[in-house]
């Protein structure tokens, strides 16, 4: 394991010392829009659109928008994917889809199935590869490819269905991981990982942390802190550095990370580095390239093709859906500060799909950006426009002011006197936590960030109320909806039926 640790190490040194000549932004979606067009263009949806005509045309972005409309999870599958899940061939992409990645986000209630074709998993290991090739610009320690990687994902296990498997995008990577590289590296190790149960997972996780040399763990922040303050109680030790000393390494994704950095700084025994990445069901986009950067960069040219759309009144419903003709843009057309909705069309045969995330562009020549939310997870009742990036920067900064530490947080909407008012619901396990000042602080710093929200605060924005619970709430409550595991998140803004969901099962917390 050392010497394969070495030959990685001087591999990236190698790769470091070439200059590697690029295309443009532009250049590589052209290409890949084409090679999706041509490839697709014999299957039904490629039929039924007439791809041969648009891969033909002298403007074919321009004709595939014009022909294309633009699909959301449900409007996806009712009218396409459900066939491939049925067992036919050549719906979306060519051939037969072996593998339904299981995913129920965080707004709906019911598990999405998600096609995974062969070429996807193959995009999948290929930005896998690019971002380890990346790490050459991070300040690591020359020995951290010789350590252990602790993957804190859904169970690897896989259902079978008849002639297709389903189960977490997770257990689909490692199903078709190569075999030396699992029995080296993956920890916590397929007989662990297999474990349907997440409960169960953590028990031997924790446990068996101390016989494991981890230099690297990847997961969502909620459930990574979770496991380290288990093992670090279970083994009576003050860090997580006194178990795994060559910890050098998080990756994460899924959320932001701004409202946990802290939360970790108290975890940890001396200072590691964090590499924020963008995966999802439907593929994996892309990575941090740089550090002392925020923003994730945009994988280009591999198999999936990128269009954003406007965040906004014109193009979006009040519920978070796309109005049909809303204007999209390619790559090299973004402008940066302004929040875009990600469009995606893949070897894995979505076209024109919402995947669901808000982005911003924080560098155009560099394809980078930070998520900013969800479609359907924007607070807006009276023009306030307050984004997760808004809630998570107040957050962010209510722990610093107060010292305090908030593991978990949600917002809803409600009628007050007539008018508005959101509600704060944060969970903290501090002793003698003074409610008031956490919201005096949130609602200060939002006013401050946010000019929409300043002025509503001053008219139809009414009020701002807040509810301190135990952070284990929380984790109840994704208990209790069937969401409880590590690749869930808590939704940060909670609406309509989740919302009175949410109240209802807070009322018989205070009961029992």
């Amino acid at each position: 394991m050392a010497l394969l640790g070495n030959l990685i190490s001087r591999s990236l040194r190698i790769r470091k010392s070439f200059t590697i000549l690029t295309g443009t932004p532009r250049s590589y979606q052209q290409q890949v829009l084409s090679r999706l067009l041509k490839k697709a263009r014999n299957t039904h949806f490629g039929k039924h659109y007439d791809f041969n005509t648009i891969a033909n045309s002298d403007s074919s972005y321009e004709e595939f928008k014009k022909r294309i409309p633009f699909h959301n999870y449900n409007q996806m599958y009712s009218r396409w994917w459900k066939f491939c899940h049925e067992g036919e061939r050549n719906i979306c992409w060519p051939g037969k889809v072996k593998y339904f990645a299981l995913s129920s986000g965080t707004s709906e209630s019911s598990s999405k199935h998600i096609p995974v074709t062969d070429d996807m998993i193959k995009s999948v290991k290929r930005a896998g590869f690019k971002q380890f090739y990346s790490m050459q610009n991070f300040n690591l320690p020359s020995n951290v490819f010789e350590k252990g990687v602790l993957m804190l994902g859904g169970t690897t296990s896989l259902f079978e269905q008849g002639d297709y498997y389903e189960g977490d995008m997770s257990g689909i990577s490692a199903k078709n991981m190569p075999k030396w590289l699992s029995f080296l590296f993956y920890k916590p190790g397929q007989s662990i990982s297999k474990r349907k149960r997440w409960e169960d997972r953590i028990k031997l996780i924790v446990r068996k942390a101390p016989k494991w040399n981890v230099g690297t763990v990847c997961g969502v922040p909620a459930w990574v802190l979770i496991v380290f303050e288990e093992i670090i109680k279970y083994h009576k030790v003050k860090n997580i550095h006194e178990i795994w000393p060559n910890l050098s390494l998080y990756i994460h994704g899924g959320v932001s990370f701004e409202p946990y950095k802290e939360n970790f700084k108290n975890i940890l025994g001396k200072p590691i580095t964090y590499i924020e990445t963008y995966m999802a069901s439907e593929g994996s986009f892309g990575f941090q390239a740089r550090p002392d950067t925020k923003g994730i960069k945009l994988i280009l040219n591999n198999g999936i093709f990128y269009e954003f759309v406007p965040f906004n009144e014109e193009n979006f419903t009040e519920d978070g859906e796309v109005i049909q003709g809303a204007k999209a843009y390619m790559v090299n057309e973004v402008v940066e500060g302004k929040d875009y909705a990600v469009v995606l069309s893949t070897c894995a045969g979505a076209w024109r799909y919402i995947i669901g995330d808000v982005i911003r562009f924080t560098s155009v020549k560099q394809s980078e950006f930070i998520i900013t939310g969800r479609t359907k997870q924007f607070l807006s009742l009276c023009g306030e426009h307050m984004s997760v990036d808004n809630m998570n920067k107040a957050i962010d900064e209510v722990q610093k002011k107060l010292n305090i530490t908030i593991k978990e947080f949600t917002v809803g909407g409600e009628m007050h006197e007539g008018l508005f008012a959101h509600k704060w619901y944060i969970g903290c396990d501090d002793k003698m936590v003074n409610a008031q000042e956490v919201i005096k602080s949130i609602d200060e710093t939002l006013v401050r960030i946010n000019d929409d929200y300043a002025v509503e605060r001053t008219s139809a924005l009414k009020n701002v109320f807040i509810e301190v619970l135990p952070s284990s709430v929380f984790i109840d409550f994704l208990h209790v909806t069937g969401k409880f595991g590590a690749m869930n998140k808590f939704p940060r803004v909670l609406k309509n039926k989740q919302l009175n969901q949410w109240v209802d099962f807070l009322e018989t917390k205070k009961i029992a």
